[in-house]
């Protein structure tokens, strides 16, 4: 392979802003929405950026797979694949709540190496390469040092899906056991852990696009991407991002 993870990471970098930056001209104006068969809304935002990032990894990178939320999969069986989700917390864009994130993961033989989050209405961007380390605009980022539950900040997306899910229990668990609960969510949320603004964010339900790019970025920011087994995985549906100090705690409330 002629790149270096790094390499990537910087070109990955330059396109999530193109296309992240490209719903600016869509956030808070007007747009298309159409709801999917699962009832999730997407916008003409969402299809436009994937396209964008679509044809910049094409132009640059012919030989890599894409797999993206919008538009599916193209050579899938590549040893280096794209992973995008154009606009992760579509309900915050069409809200007009800036917590939306563009995110690119980058598969090497099926293991996620590279991750980018990019929210592009609060000019905030958090990539990492895995063996070099987490940067949130730049700099280098992690994860809050926070050792007790009762010090924590705990971050999920909506009550909804908590209940859908089963995860009713473990969540008020959490709920009572943590210093303060907000639902910034999406992507966002785990950018918030790790940049050391949220010590726990929990996703009960998530695709592979949505966790390709948070493992790489958790990791390198010293942080713990788990599933509620405590396996390190983006392909079982649900997500814990937090620090090592907590990652023993809060397994013991899915058990």
């Amino acid at each position: 392979m002629d790149f270096t993870l790094d390499s990537l990471r910087e070109s990955a970098e330059k396109i999530a802003r193109k296309g992240g930056d490209s719903t600016l001209d869509f956030f808070n104006k007007s747009f298309d929405l159409e709801f999917k068969s699962d009832n999730s809304p997407v916008t003409n935002a969402d299809r436009n950026a994937e396209k964008i990032i679509r044809d910049q990894i094409k132009k640059q990178f012919p030989d890599h797979g894409i797999i993206g939320e919008e538009f599916g999969s193209e050579n899938e069986n590549s040893d280096v694949v794209w992973v995008l989700d154009p606009i992760d917390g579509t309900q915050s864009f069409i809200h007009g709540v800036p917590f939306y994130t563009t995110l690119i993961g980058i598969l090497i033989e099926g293991v996620p190496q590279v991750g980018i989050i990019y929210a592009p209405a609060m000019g905030e961007m958090v990539s990492a390469a895995i063996g070099s380390g987490a940067y949130f605009n730049g700099k280098k980022t992690s994860v809050r040092d926070c050792k007790k539950l009762d010090h924590a900040t705990f971050l999920t997306t909506d009550i909804e899906h908590i209940k859908k899910h089963d995860f009713d229990q473990p969540f008020d668990k959490l709920l009572t056991s943590t210093r303060l609960h907000r639902t910034w969510g999406d992507g966002y949320g785990h950018m918030m852990v790790a940049t050391g603004r949220a010590d726990i964010m929990f996703d009960p339900i998530l695709n592979i696009w949505d966790a390709a790019a948070l493992l790489p970025v958790v990791k390198e920011s010293g942080g713990v991407f788990m599933d509620v087994s405590g396996t390190e995985t983006i392909e079982t549906g649900n997500a814990i991002s937090t620090n090592p100090d907590l990652k023993s705690q809060i397994l013991s409330f899915f058990t």
